[in-house]
């Protein structure tokens, strides 16, 4: 009896050391589980917030112009989207610190590890859980963000036509096909102080001032503006010190329709998908090469005449057109600066970057929210909440400050886009390995 009372001892020894190495399918699904239901209470949370931000922007755009319900119902439809991508990431960050916080206030972490098992029954599920909601945030940013996009531009086409008003804020530039509309002031359908710079069927540019003017409806014919006093300037495009100039005191200028519709059809790399961007940037740096090419010729061709007018000695005649070159070769230098930062190129690779670093930031998260949730003793789930919304103002800070510094500063789009994951993940690895050793 006593043989097999001290076998059976250690027989349960062997599981438990055992165990050690192998991960709980029923802590695996109850894990999972977990977790999953505190980032749908997250991402309710973020979702409201950017929902709210959307309904503001379509209040202050939209609905002060009268436009149907219905119709800005289906414009915050297609912008569902992009709520969805930018509100996933910041949910599986929260999400992961509320159910884990939550497990170790309540001892639960603490009976496991007194089984046996070990923390990878704790990183395993919600790896798996970050892994999943990375790929759907990144299916409705790179599919079902631009097919959104591309039904947006549809319908606020359709209501262009029929309010035309849209167009026009206070205190706004507008952009048209060959138009420029600067606005002061809109009160209704009165403006104050508006410029219009154009340029006519013959070349000509234009400049239209006047200090008050009165939006007319134009239906299906597009935008009717009706300037009182206006002043007119306009200049030849080969020679602008000849110009014309008159004045009007009632002057109507006419926006056609088919130039109101194509600046609404301009599409950015952000409503792009991620291959279409990456076909974008391969162009760019083909016409970028060739430009800085040219510009390479250019800049030997200065230097070899340059150096021929130097050997010919520096007569009156010469020091000029030494003079001429040495400032025509300074310049084909500071150009060919200016193509290699070419600012377009800079805001699609960082547009490329950032469709997989805010995806992917929710599995990023969860390296740094597991061992800050294992930290939690009391109200883990209210802790975990709270510094999860820290965190994520600090990781939305951050990414908008590597987004200026790659497009205006020049930094590489890759780092100034992933650089918050790969300090949440390195920050995580940390915890991790000083929890361990503890």
């Amino acid at each position: 009896m006593k043989t097999n009372r001290a076998s059976q001892i250690n027989s349960a020894d062997s599981n438990i050391f055992n165990n050690r190495r192998v991960v709980s399918p029923t802590l695996l699904r109850y894990i999972i589980t977990e977790t999953l239901f505190s980032f749908f209470v997250a991402f309710l949370f973020f979702f409201f917030i950017f929902f709210v931000n959307q309904l503001l922007l379509m209040a202050q755009e939209i609905l002060t112009k009268k436009v149907p319900l219905f119709q800005v119902v289906l414009l915050v439809l297609y912008a569902l989207p992009a709520i969805i991508a930018m509100a996933a990431p910041f949910a599986s960050l929260v999400g992961t610190l509320m159910a884990i916080g939550r497990l170790s206030s309540d001892n639960e972490i603490l009976v496991m590890l007194s089984s046996g098992l070990s923390y990878r029954n704790i990183f395993i599920p919600t790896i798996i859980v970050g892994i999943a909601i990375s790929l759907v945030s990144f299916f409705a940013n790179d599919v079902l963000l631009p097919a959104g996009t591309v039904q947006f531009n549809r319908l606020y086409r359709r209501i262009l036509v029929s309010t035309p008003a849209l167009e026009l804020e206070s205190n706004s530039v507008k952009r048209f096909k060959d138009t420029v509309i600067v606005t002061g002031n809109v009160t209704g359908n009165a403006i104050d102080e508006v410029l219009i710079l154009d340029r006519t069927n013959e070349g000509e540019r234009r400049f239209i001032l006047a200090k008050d003017t009165e939006l007319k409806d134009g239906g299906r014919m597009g935008l009717s503006l009706d300037l009182n006093n206006a002043f007119i300037q306009s200049s030849k495009e080969v020679s602008r010190r000849d110009y014309d100039y008159a004045s009007s005191a009632f002057l109507r200028y006419w926006v056609p329709q088919e130039d109101m519709i194509q600046a609404v059809t301009s599409v950015g790399p952000r409503e792009m998908s991620s291959r279409d961007v990456f076909k974008e940037i391969k162009t760019k740096e083909k016409n970028l090469g060739l430009r800085i090419d040219q510009q390479n010729n250019k800049l030997l061709s200065n230097a070899l005449s340059l150096e021929t007018i130097l050997r010919q000695g520096a007569g009156r005649d010469g020091w000029n057109r030494r003079t001429n070159l040495a400032a025509g070769f300074f310049k084909e230098v500071e150009v060919q600066k200016a193509y290699k930062k070419d600012r377009s190129l800079s805001i699609f690779r960082l547009e490329f970057y950032k469709k997989f670093s805010i995806p992917f930031g929710a599995l990023s998260f969860v390296f740094l929210a597991v061992p800050l949730g294992l930290l939690a003793k009391k109200s883990g789930q209210t802790v975990g909440f709270l510094v999860g919304s820290i965190i994520a103002v600090i990781y939305w800070a951050l990414l908008l400050g590597g987004q200026t510094l790659g497009s205006n500063r020049g930094y590489s789009p890759f780092f100034s886009m992933w650089l918050p994951n790969i300090l949440a993940v390195t920050i995580g690895v940390i915890l991790c390995l000083i929890r361990v050793r503890r």
